[in-house]
Order: structure tokens, then C-alpha cells, then sequence
């Protein structure tokens, strides 16, 4: 009997982390779902893609918390190894840098950097063994292009970006590979209260994207078709940044 593939989706209880689990699971995916406090939320989401035939773990941590970080996940890891890791767990505390407030810019670094090292250096440690993974972090058009008013969190997604291309070159040779998606506005929480008459005459398709849209490329970057892609960085984002 084959081994069910494993995919871990770290903020995945809404928005295009959520996207990225119906689609993954869609796929085949038994799915490990990585929230930090929305629990309803996740429940649902677990729910619903157990409801449609696909398996669901759910996984309550903070990503930025190292000890929480590896109570959760050494456990399992012992025992099984993803074939997938999302690293999408984000948010943003907006303002302009003259008037931040340290916690802010700590607060977001530490969720998008230090999240991002507590949980794939886990997990890349059993890919290497393992000789195979697909490791997509969920980055920003702030972080390729800067943003006024995010320079906390431009600079969060700009380090994932980093990150990205240089444990891509490192692990290529146990055929593990590492690429970052770069979503523009999408249609989330994060977006909802963005005035859209500023907004869509920055994106020449003059709309906001769904999840979905984003979602659909993380489930290609998984999949067989895109064994040769590595160390990249994918838009979606309308043409907002060309």
C-alpha cells in the first residue's frame, strides 16, 4: 500500500493558508493544519475537508514560539515526514517606521523569520534524510517591491525571499526543492478594509484575486510538473508588480 503524502500548512485556519489546505487536500494530501489561536475557524476547515474524504490534523502553535514549535511537531516527525511544507503563517502591523513601535517590528519579524526557521528547520532535517520534499513559502509583492507604510513587514517577506533562494541551492542535491509564491491583493481578511478605489488602478487586470488563484500555483509547485523548478519566486498579483 502506498504511503499517504503529508503536507503541512502552517497559518492555514483562513484566508489563502485555508485555500492552500482545500487544495492540497484536493490533491491527495493528508493534511497537517498549523493555526495559532483561531480555533473555530480551523475546526471547520478540518471538518470540511474531512467531509469531502481527505484527512486532517489539526496543530495549535505559534510558529514564533520555538518551544510550542517543537512540542507540536518532533512528535509526529518521528514517525512521519511531509512530502510538503507551506511555510504561510503572516500577518501585518502597518505603520510608518518613524512612529513604530518596537513590539511591532519584532512581532512581525519574529512571526514571517523566526517562524519560518523554527518550523522548516525541523522539517527540512527529515526531508534530507528522506532524500525528497517541496518546501513553498507564501511571500509578498511588499517584500519585492516596498511598501510605505510596511517597511516591518516588506522587510519580513523581502528576508523570506532570501531564505528561499538560499535553501534552495542547498538542498537541491537531495532533491528537495524550495520556491516562494508572492500574492499581490488578495481577497482576505488582510485586504477587506483597503479602500479599492486606491487599489485597483495599481493592478492592470483592475481586480482583487481570490485565494483560489494563489492556491491553484502552490498545488502545481507540489506537484510532478514542476520537478525542475527551484530557488524561484512566483507572482500572482494582476500585474500590480511586472
Amino acid at each position: 500500500m502506498q504511503e499517504q503524502k503529508i503536507a503541512l500548512v502552517t497559518g492555514a485556519s483562513k484566508g489563502i493558508g485555508a485555500a492552500i489546505a482545500r487544495e492540497l487536500a484536493g490533491d491527495g494530501f493528508r493534511l497537517w493544519l498549523n493555526y495559532r489561536s483561531d480555533h473555530r475557524a480551523a475546526t471547520l476547515l478540518a471538518e470540511e475537508i474531512r467531509g469531502s474524504g481527505g484527512d486532517c490534523t489539526l496543530l495549535p502553535f505559534d510558529v514564533a514560539d520555538v518551544a510550542a514549535v517543537a512540542t507540536a511537531l518532533e512528535p509526529l516527525l518521528e514517525h512521519q515526514v511531509p512530502l510538503v511544507l507551506v511555510n504561510n503563517a503572516g500577518f501585518a502591523r502597518d505603520g510608518i517606521l518613524a512612529l513604530m513601535s518596537q513590539g511591532d517590528w519584532e512581532d512581525v519579524l519574529a512571526v514571517h523569520l523566526n517562524g519560518f526557521f523554527n518550523v522548516t528547520r525541523l522539517v527540512v532535517a527529515r526531508m534530507l534524510k528522506k532524500r525528497r520534499g517541496r518546501i513553498i513559502n507564501i511571500v509578498s509583492t511588499s517584500g519585492e517591491t516596498g511598501m510605505a507604510g510596511q517597511v516591518n513587514y516588506s522587510a519580513a517577506k523581502a528576508g523570506l525571499i532570501g531564505a528561499t533562494r538560499s535553501l534552495a541551492a542547498e538542498v537541491g542535491r537531495r532533491n528537495i526543492l524550495v520556491n516562494a509564491v508572492s500574492p499581490g491583493f488578495i481577497a482576505t481578511e488582510m485586504t477587506a478594509d483597503l479602500p479599492q478605489e486606491q487599489i485597483l488602478p495599481m493592478i492592470p487586470l483592475g481586480r482583487i484575486g481570490e485565494p483560489e488563484e494563489v492556491s491553484g500555483l502552490v498545488s502545481f509547485l507540489c506537484s510532478e510538473r514542476a520537478s525542475y523548478i527551484t530557488g524561484q519566486v512566483f507572482a500572482v498579483n494582476g500585474g500590480a508588480h511586472i
